[in-house]
């Protein structure tokens, strides 16, 4: 699905675009290296505007102080990724055309069309005209500060408990869950909660974006929102947690399962799971899971989470089998996305939707169901939505790729029709460019007699290609996982994200370095700062999957060798590398490195003697597939700073 946004950040790659698949397929090296060239130029555009938000950011926390610091900037990350919308005005009758209901500004405020009317309810409370919340970006922030401050103090009037006499304390985090909830503008009137499980979901699914976010903390290409530790026990009831399969990463699990009241933490994917035979101790009358509710998992799709509520608008059966599948971007966030599809008076579908941030998969209609996405192409398609924007790279994460071509590989091997081989990999295009029926993996452009352009301009084909088709390079050809020329990608969590971190302060970062690099522009900066309180020596997890390790990047065992290059900038680290397997996490062995210099170290997947046990796992590899966990960095303790960089992150097989 895509909405027309003015494109004031695209660069046209006019002639790239290949006319065959084939022809595609040669070419896949030349347009990834455009595109990289073309995300760092719009990197340079937009800094500038970012860093205003910033200021704006300040100024709306002033003014209102019952707004925990940092939620705004949040919002706007999750909403937005700190970009300005401005829809298309020739666009005005979108909803008509079955797209979602448009977003304006920085904070991505809904303007009605089947959501709340947020632009005009916050025009009324800053007395100023709607067009001014639409266009101007201060203007926006304070008009959605005015909005969630409203919902706050109505949790929180002036006298109570809270200390939120006049204005001057903000309640803590966790406590402006519900505020968050009914800000979210998912119903026709702002702040009202329609009902329905799958409105529930999308609510909370925004509320915990909204506080992943500064629980994770930001700090890439210009947007800043700063890391807050959230106690999500106090957040969610724990039932919803498990819907939400929220990471509970600063637990450190130690073997198979740890169960807490008929509640467990899987060791591998670090996520809360419920047994397979709950305690009737955990059950809460509050956000409980049902048979109707979102949450349940996918028999489609096993690690998508299902919503068999939303499914009852789209039962159609198929009138041709299924042979095609339609990539989009969804101009619009994870929640409202999942929101609006539940509505059958939308007119519109798809069969899974997959959220920016960690690569959560949501699925809304069956695979045997026919979805509502591309026109007269719907009966023998599969439809994959990708929250975001067209015009703002900052939503194609790693984790996203990752996620998605994950999902398609489970495509390819339970449709014949569908080889992953068959995936277009050329250059990316703002415009429509049909494909020949022989290309099955392509975007919402790439098919006859559409109008809509997304995937779009900054969606890497060539990439996406060599996910599907892992090792497609040949023998003994490298795939970088993570290069850093345009994005921080699978290493986006602070250093002290995890609960296995020991002797380091919270001051510490992990932030894309340009000044630094071993190949290419730019790598990793890892800042470690010490832990005052603490004299124990350095021992850190570089969490990879964005600090969700069920999103990690898969990577084929046979004949596979994981390693990277590494630039200590200060005597005594040494590094070693954390794998995910069937029976929980190995460890490798640690490579001491020379300071002041790039080195390039690296471990065999299928050589026992290079790993231990660490957490659930036996001290081998054994799996067929496994996942890349983290990156670990050891030092004696000591009082000064250290940075260390990181590039070029590769599976050779």
């Amino acid at each position: 699905m895509e909405r027309r946004y003015r494109h004031t950040l695209c660069i046209a790659l006019a002639g790239l675009m290949a006319s065959g698949n084939g022809l595609a397929q040669a070419a896949a090296s030349a347009p990834s290296t455009v595109l990289d060239t073309q995300l760092r130029n719009e990197e340079l555009q937009v800094l500038p505007q970012r860093q205003a938000f910033a200021r704006h950011f300040r100024q709306a926390h002033a003014r209102y102080p019952a707004i925990p610091t940092g939620t705004l900037e949040s919002i706007a990350y999750v909403q937005t990724r700190w970009q300005h919308l401005r829809p298309d005005p020739l666009q005005g009758q979108q909803h008509a055309h079955n797209h979602m209901p448009a977003a304006y500004g920085v904070m991505g405020l809904y303007g009605g069309q089947g959501f709340a009317d947020q632009v005009s309810e916050a025009a009324q409370l800053l007395g100023v005209r709607p067009q001014q919340v639409r266009e101007d970006p201060l203007t926006n922030i304070l008009a959605a500060a005015a909005l969630l401050d409203r919902q706050i103090r109505q949790d929180f009037p002036a006298g109570d408990r809270t200390g939120l006499t006049g204005i001057s304390l903000a309640p803590a985090l966790e406590d402006i869950r519900p505020a968050l909830e009914r800000y979210a503008g998912f119903s026709p009137q702002a702040g009202i909660r329609a009902q329905g499980n799958i409105d529930d979901y999308a609510r909370s699914s925004f509320a915990y974006d909204v506080l992943l976010a500064l629980d994770r903390g930001v700090d890439d290409r210009g947007i800043v929102v700063p890391e807050r530790p959230v106690q999500w026990e106090r957040a969610f009831d724990v039932q919803r947690l498990i819907q939400l399969r929220a990471p509970m990463l600063r637990l450190d699990a130690t073997r198979d399962r740890i169960e807490a009241g008929g509640i467990g933490i899987d060791p591998v994917t670090e996520t809360l799971q419920r047994r397979d035979t709950p305690d009737p101790r955990a059950q809460s009358t509050e956000n409980t899971a049902t048979d109707t509710d979102a949450g349940i998992q996918s028999t489609d799709y096993g690690p998508a989470i299902w919503d068999p509520a939303s499914s009852s608008n789209y039962t159609a059966s198929r009138s041709a089998a299924v042979s095609a599948v339609t990539l989009h971007t969804a101009q619009g966030s994870y929640a409202g996305t999942i929101s609006w599809f539940k509505n059958a008076s939308a007119q519109v579908s798809a069969h899974y939707v997959i959220r920016s941030s960690d690569g959560q998969v949501t699925q809304m209609v069956r695979n045997a169901h026919t979805a509502w996405h591309v026109r007269n192409h719907n009966a023998y398609t599969l439809g994959i939505e990708h929250e975001g924007y067209v015009d703002n790279s900052s939503w194609y994460t790693s984790a996203m790729y990752d996620a998605s071509a994950a999902l398609v590989r489970s495509f390819c091997a339970g449709y014949s029709a569908i080889p992953c081989a068959s995936a277009y990999s050329g250059a990316p295009s703002s415009g429509i460019q049909v494909l020949a029926d022989s290309v099955k993996i392509k975007g919402h452009q790439h098919f006859s007699g559409q109008t809509h352009t997304d995937p779009g301009i900054n969606w890497n084909w060539a990439r996406y290609y060599a996910l599907l088709n892992p090792g497609s390079g040949g023998s003994g050809t490298a795939s970088v996982l993570d290069g850093f020329e345009s994005s921080v990608g699978h290493f986006a969590t602070s250093p002290t994200y995890s609960g296995s971190t020991t002797g380091i302060g919270s001051g510490s970062t992990a932030t894309r370095d340009c000044s630094t690099a071993r190949n290419g522009a730019c790598s990793l900066r890892v800042l470690l700062k010490d832990d005052s309180a603490s004299s124990a020596a350095w021992s850190v997890r570089l969490l990879s999957g964005a600090g969700s390790p069920s999103s990690n990047t898969a990577l084929t065992r046979s004949g596979g060798t994981i390693g990277f290059w590494v630039y200590p900038a200060g005597s005594g680290l040494s590094v070693a590398v954390g794998i995910d397997d069937s029976d929980g996490t190995e460890r490798s062995l640690s490579r001491t490195l020379p300071a002041n210099t790039w080195t390039y170290v690296s471990w065999s997947l299928t050589d026992d003697a290079q790993w231990n046990a660490w957490a659930g796992g036996n001290g081998a590899i054994t799996a067929a597939s496994v996942t890349l966990d983290a990156i670990w960095l050891y030092r004696a303790q000591t009082a000064y700073d250290v940075n260390v960089y990181v590039d070029d992150v590769q599976i050779t097989n």
